[in-house]
């Protein structure tokens, strides 16, 4: 152990401040990736100033559910304006900030590392709560005041930075989707003399509306449960598809035999098309991997690779309204939702005559590269977050 480690219940004390005059209404929890939200408790007729009332700089987390979820939910309150908490929760501040800083101290909360000893001291009921001395034994490094410092200003330009992508994606999806809409829902500009209308839309007399899998090839994952090996390729699910990547952090190995099995049913490639069929259904990814170490389990595919001149009219068309109705439409499941594989081969697919096709392509093609091109770089960034946070234990 590091001479610079020291028991964190040195440096942080339980503060019990409640809404004993009612200041604020506002509720909030907190998830498991450690930011706070609006609570989805029903608080209706509860007696809101026994709740905790939290301030900026200080922490709350929920230690009833850690053996559950595997991580322990804390936050800091960075807000002007206090929030309250749940009476469940602990609430704390540091003792003295010249010593900790708090950012410091979240990035260090942040570590997968964290989870895992929580996860460890864990009680034996349903859930799995953890105790306040449990977290108070727990060590941490505490460098000297500018070196804890300079290491979340490394921290929080790495994070602005992503959070830059992110806008800048956000605002190219958007600007895609209009482009989309105007063509192929409201057809601006257009002079199509007859519609035909059909469920989820209208589309022009001389287009065609045809089932999705009689222009690519539509498959789904796997439906066993490869057991997991200390090497091998990944198993992905739905839980670990991002818009234009797939999240291999949470994926765990399975044999190459396993793989193989999966991939004579699904085999992915580039260029193709993830899409969640369980639980929140309609997640999207697009494959932008050359070389794909993973195969896929209960996630539809759409083999755009195949048909690659029209794989972001495609892409586009699962992101539109027509396919979220449609999706919506056919869902099963009381407990779980899902969709099934018949389901998403049917989608109802308008499709225009090539040329106006390509003329969406080539609008297109290069704002979505620009995404991708975001996309890599943020992963790539996220991947320098978390060298830094694993560097905070040798420092």
């Amino acid at each position: 152990m590091k001479s610079n480690y020291d028991i964190l219940g040195n440096h942080i004390r339980l503060i019990d401040n409640r809404n004993k005059d009612s200041i604020t209404d506002r509720v909030l929890g907190i998830n498991i990736d450690k930011f706070f939200m609006p609570s989805v408790a029903n608080v209706i007729g509860t007696d809101l100033s026994r709740y905790k009332l939290i301030t900026k700089g200080r922490f709350a987390c929920n230690p009833m559910h850690v053996g559950r979820d595997e991580r322990l939910p804390v936050a800091l309150y960075t807000e002007d304006e206090p929030a309250i908490v749940s009476p469940a929760y602990f609430m704390f501040e540091i003792i003295d900030n010249s010593i900790l800083n708090e950012d410091y101290l979240m990035m260090w909360f942040r570590r997968p590392e964290f989870d895992r000893f929580c996860w460890l001291r864990t009680d034996g009921s349903v859930r799995g709560g953890i105790t306040w001395d449990d977290i108070c034994r727990m060590k941490v490094p505490v460098p000297r005041l500018d070196k804890q410092i300079e290491i979340v200003q490394s921290y929080q330009a790495i994070t602005d930075r992503i959070a830059l992508k992110k806008q800048i994606n956000d605002n190219l999806e958007a600007t895609i989707q209009a482009i989309f809409k105007s063509m192929f829902i409201d057809y601006e500009g257009a002079d199509y003399s007859d519609y035909i209308d059909f469920e989820f839309g209208k589309y022009p007399a001389n287009w065609n509306l045809v089932d999705l899998d009689s222009i690519i090839d539509v498959r789904d994952g796997t439906h066993d449960s490869p057991s997991p090996t200390e090497s091998g390729k990944y198993l992905i699910t739905s839980r670990h598809l991002l818009p234009y990547a797939v999240d291999r952090s949470g994926a765990y190995f399975i044999n190459e035999t396993d793989y193989n099995k999966a991939n004579e049913r699904s085999k992915v490639e580039y260029g193709d098309i993830l899409f969640s069929m369980i639980g929140t259904i309609g997640i999207i990814s697009f494959i932008t991997d050359r070389e794909i170490d993973f195969a896929i389990k209960n996630v539809g595919l759409f083999r755009t690779s195949q048909n690659p001149t029209m794989r972001y009219f495609i892409l586009s068309y699962l992101k539109s309204k027509i396919v979220e109705n449609y999706i919506s439409s056919y869902m099963a499941g009381s407990t779980q939702s899902y969709v099934s594989l018949n389901v998403l081969r049917k989608i109802p697919l308008i499709l225009p005559p090539d040329e106006v096709i390509h003329r969406f392509e080539k609008q297109v093609t290069p704002l979505y590269a620009k995404m991708i091109e975001n996309t890599h770089e943020t992963i790539k960034l996220n991947d320098l977050k978390d060298v830094i946070t694993t560097s905070m234990s040798s420092r």
